[in-house]
């Protein structure tokens, strides 16, 4: 085919990307369109999806180094505005819309991120009532985390000069705006709670944007704070201003000012308090001696002296009455004692050998032993026969038996 100018497909699909990419009006664009087919791919950060109007779409891409900048999440069926270039994607020879940036169509970015992680952190229970933790009646040091030049440090310094001298303020000063407030903030919380360094910590700034309060919608400063063993205040922007780290902290207050009379006592308070706990154990205490002053009234010496007296004459007679309550019991027994111990001696006397012995009898012995029948006695064996008055010696002639 002599004279034609041929491409191969790969010319061609280059030709039309080097036009696209030379197109003043299409290399940097806004698109308004609806979010279908929707992908976040998990390993590379890409976004890809379509967008479509009623009558026609077009493919796109934002790469992870502009999705990750996002302050949204983007979902199906969301109307973004879309900043990116028009371009094609050689390899299959379509064209697509590369985006640089989005924002949600009618609400703010800011505002949709800022719904969107206030329901993912209320879901996982971090606003809940049970998790918030009491503020210290009187701590003795109270944590400031904020901007060392704003007027919120100053602000709070005064109200707690004024209020609660005694405490001891711990100033942890970091940047409450900007790209490195976020970090800062997260960083100075934890820090306070590795030291134990306060009883209470004020977390705050000035009133602002939404831009300028944004450190405060961080998911890690809610996080951090959240995991927080000293009890949180946060006091960011003014009344009507509300941030995640207000619904996360265990209290909230509606200025930082606020905040600085939430945590503490006014000393003039405490004095008075004092001092009618004084006054009131004064009066106890003089109450209490003169009921026992009188008291003591009823025990004059005159009367000590009657009444040790009457207790004295009670008790001799209560001892007289025992001394001859045992006297009585004592001659009772002896006289018992005495009658059978006459009744044992006459037995025995009446049961002694010797009583036999005075009758006429005689008890012969042999040796020591004494003899009981004629059978024990031999011809010829020497005897002794006890009498009354004495022993005498025999010896056997003859033995007869019964």
């Amino acid at each position: 085919m002599t004279g034609f100018n041929i491409f191969t497909v790969s010319d061609l699909n280059r030709h039309i990307k080097n036009s696209l990419d030379n197109d003043k009006l299409l290399s940097e664009l806004y698109i308004k369109g609806e979010i279908s087919n929707f992908t976040n791919h998990i390993a590379s950060g890409h976004f890809y999806f379509s967008l479509k109007d009623d009558k026609a779409a077009v493919k796109a891409v934002m790469f992870r180094s502009n999705a990750q900048r996002l302050a949204f999440t983007p979902k199906n069926g969301m109307t973004v505005i879309l900043r990116g270039s028009v371009s094609v994607f050689e390899r299959d020879g379509v064209y697509q819309v590369y985006a640089v940036d989005m924002q949600p169509d009618g609400v703010g970015a800011l505002y949709l991120a800022y719904q969107q992680l206030k329901e993912k952190l209320e879901r996982e229970g971090l606003f809940d009532a049970r998790y918030k933790k009491p503020i210290p009646v009187l701590p003795e040091k109270i944590g400031v985390v904020t901007s060392q030049t704003g007027a919120v440090l100053q602000d709070i310094i005064n109200v707690l000069s004024r209020r609660y001298p005694i405490a001891k303020i711990v100033i942890c000063p970091v940047n409450v705006q900007g790209e490195f407030a976020e970090g800062q903030l997260v960083a100075a919380v934890e820090s306070l709670n590795r030291q134990q360094a306060c009883d209470v910590l004020i977390i705050g700034r000035g009133g602002g944007s939404i831009e300028d309060l944004w450190a405060f919608n961080s998911e890690a400063l809610a996080r951090a704070v959240f995991a927080s063993q000293i009890p949180v205040v946060s006091a960011v922007g003014h009344e009507t201003d509300f941030t995640i780290c207000d619904f996360v902290a265990d209290l909230r207050a509606p200025t930082p000012s606020a905040a600085a009379e939430l945590v503490s006592a006014d000393v003039r308070d405490i004095e008075y308090t004092c001092a009618k706990s004084v006054r009131r154990i004064q009066k106890a205490l003089s109450e209490s001696i003169s009921y026992y002053e009188d008291k003591l009234g009823h025990f004059s010496p005159e009367r000590l002296k009657r009444r040790c007296a009457a207790l004295t004459e009670r008790y001799s007679e209560r001892l007289d009455a025992c001394l001859r309550s045992a006297n009585m019991m004592m001659g009772n027994k002896l006289e018992s004692s005495r009658l059978r111990l006459e009744k044992l001696t006459t037995l025995i006397k009446a049961l002694s050998p010797m009583a036999v012995v005075e009758r006429g009898f005689a008890v012969v012995y042999d040796g020591e032993t004494v003899v009981k029948k004629a059978a024990d006695v031999q011809i010829g064996q020497a005897l002794d026969l006890m009498f009354a008055d004495g022993k005498v010696g025999v010896k056997a002639e003859k033995v007869e038996l019964a």
